[in-house]
């Protein structure tokens, strides 16, 4: 019996463990954050893989009886500057993810944010399907969340795609 709650316990260790590396998430805590109320963004102009990939990840959610998520500007504004950073750094990361959330939060009233990243995918069937692959990037696919943005950019020295999908509980 012990040993049976020791495994257990790795286990969920484990997948905590590989949940940090591959998405991230973060959740209200007493409706206190630190950071500056920003302006909310309102406008943002999706290209064509990024609606498509929203589209994928909504039929999957609603495949498995889940709610589609709605998409929201802010938070695709949000995603974008991410990618913006990982181009800019040459890096794959979850970096000021914080930073990100409490923005979230604050100005959308979110309850609960997740991201999932990705790099050099070619098109949104594979990057959905490498992410419902992946436990820590299905995770927040299927979470409980009622709103998503995504924003996919290109690196342009190398033409390799940049990928940022956040998801909120509002």
């Amino acid at each position: 019996m012990i040993t049976n709650l020791n495994r257990i316990a790795l286990l969920i260790t484990v997948i905590f463990t590989l949940n940090s590396c591959s998405s991230d998430s973060s959740e209200v805590v007493n409706n206190t954050t630190t950071t500056a109320l920003t302006a909310k963004v309102v406008e943002y102009n999706y290209n064509d893989i990024e609606l498509a990939t929203m589209r994928l990840i909504n039929e999957y959610r609603v495949s498995v009886g889940l709610n589609s998520l709605e998409q929201i500007n802010h938070i695709s504004y949000k995603s974008e500057e991410h990618d913006n950073y990982m181009i800019a750094n040459n890096v794959v990361n979850h970096n000021n993810f914080v930073t990100r959330s409490e923005d979230i939060m604050k100005v959308l009233d979110a309850k609960k944010v997740g991201e999932n990243v990705a790099y050099n995918f070619n098109t949104p069937e594979s990057v959905v399907a490498a992410w419902l692959d992946s436990p820590g990037h299905k995770a927040n696919i299927v979470g409980n969340y009622t709103h998503f943005g995504i924003a996919i950019k290109s690196d342009p020295e190398t033409g390799k795609k940049y990928y940022t999908n956040i998801f909120a509980k509002i």
